[in-house]
């Protein structure tokens, strides 16, 4: 005799992810009568990370907004350039804010289950539905989403596969002096010394003496801590001139960057989400907005067919390609990736390259971006690609 699952719905996970498909559900009428578990096994109650992203529409999440900025600056040796932002808009969201303002949402909403647990296996029923099997006890749904981290580092295959991180250290800097542009993200800024590696500098300014200051790097290893500090330190006092300041707060990070296959599902009944299912993208580590596209898409699927939907993702292949010749090149020979990013802001409108890199570009203007920057470092990559082993220095 079949049983009723517990909840239509189940999902492993209160992060970024796991929080962003549970407030979609949340707002659609369709989906009112469901029920969804949410599994998670911190609190969530401090302020962990912040998610940055660039916008032409409004999206469910603008009330929170930390701060936003219509001004763009690239700067690399020998170029650079601010430039005004016309159809987007560059945004900040805090993730203490974005916690507080999910839970807020569906805190009061009956259809809503929390339990603060981990997950130690999900798996799809003979019968139908996905079971959680957990430390304080089993759960069943009609559909899981899996919103856990991937376990890459038991799935590697290094011999196919590129595997980089995203790493960074950002300092939440007070200045003694107006040295900050509230106007103006520092988006990139390529001037220090790159070591074999794409290194960079990105600021995130909310007023003349605050700013968000990160030393980021795309590369295989992360560093000792004291190496990101201290490019922190000769950036504010050797670019900005600063002479005294304090570190209000601190974000550690490692994001992975790989076009190692990510799947969108694990079986008929769970669904992955997040970086599980491939939504940080590969060769910028750029993830919240692809989430909430993700979201939006899975979400229009369950409410117009009961299903999510075929297509998980609505993914083009040929962005991939692009990924994986990028991450080719960063792996291979990192320091150039300077060159190429130089390049593409040379030689492009900014409006493409982010209409480019959320992958809504045409045909046409994919070969405009592929003919403003130098051909060789992609040649040599599609040569790897084409032999089926990565490229290596």
């Amino acid at each position: 005799m079949n049983t009723l699952p517990d909840f239509d719905y189940l999902i492993a996970g209160g992060g970024a992810a796991g929080l962003s498909l549970a407030y979609h559900i949340s707002q659609e009428p369709r989906l009112a009568g469901k029920r969804v578990l949410v599994l998670e096994p911190a609190a969530k109650d401090q302020n962990d990370r912040t998610w940055s992203f660039w916008a032409d529409e409004p999206s469910l999440f603008d009330s929170i907004v930390a701060h936003e900025w219509d001004r763009l600056a690239f700067r690399s040796p020998g170029f650079e350039r601010v430039f005004n932002l016309t159809r987007h808009r560059y945004k900040m969201i805090r993730g203490l804010d974005f916690y507080q303002f999910v839970h807020a949402a569906l805190d009061q909403n009956s259809q809503f289950t929390w339990v603060q647990t981990t997950v130690d296996a999900l798996e799809n029923m003979p019968q139908g539905g996905a079971k959680a099997s957990t430390p304080v006890g089993s759960f069943t749904a009609r559909y899981a989403f899996d919103s856990r981290p991937p376990e890459l580092q038991q799935l590697r295959q290094p011999e196919k596969h590129r595997y980089l991180l995203q790493h960074f250290v950002g300092w939440e800097v007070a200045t003694d002096q107006d040295v900050f542009d509230p106007t103006t993200v520092e988006f990139m800024d390529f001037r220090g010394e790159q070591h074999q590696e794409a290194r960079f500098i990105y600021v995130l300014p909310s007023s003349t003496r605050r700013a968000l200051v990160e030393y980021t790097l795309f590369s295989a290893e992360v560093l000792p801590k004291e190496a990101y500090e201290t490019e922190i330190r000769q950036y504010l006092r050797q670019r900005l001139g600063v002479r005294e300041f304090q570190v209000e707060a601190e974000e550690v990070g490692a994001i992975p960057m790989t076009d190692h296959p990510l799947p969108a599902r694990a079986g008929q009944h769970i669904i992955n989400l997040g970086t599980r299912a491939g939504r940080a993208k590969p060769s910028t580590g750029y993830a919240f907005k692809r989430i909430q596209a993700h979201s939006a898409r899975l979400v229009q699927g369950l409410a117009a067919t009961g299903h999510p939907p075929q297509d998980l993702t609505g993914d083009r292949w040929q962005f991939g390609l692009f990924d994986t010749l990028l991450l080719d090149i960063m792996q291979r020979q990192g320091e150039i990736s300077r060159d190429i990013f130089t390049d593409l802001f040379r030689h492009n409108p900014v409006e493409r390259i982010f209409d480019f890199l959320d992958e809504r570009t045409s045909p046409w203007e994919n070969l405009q971006i592929m003919n403003s920057v130098s051909p060789w470092p992609f040649l040599r990559s599609i040569g790897h690609v084409l032999r089926g082993r990565p490229g290596k220095r």
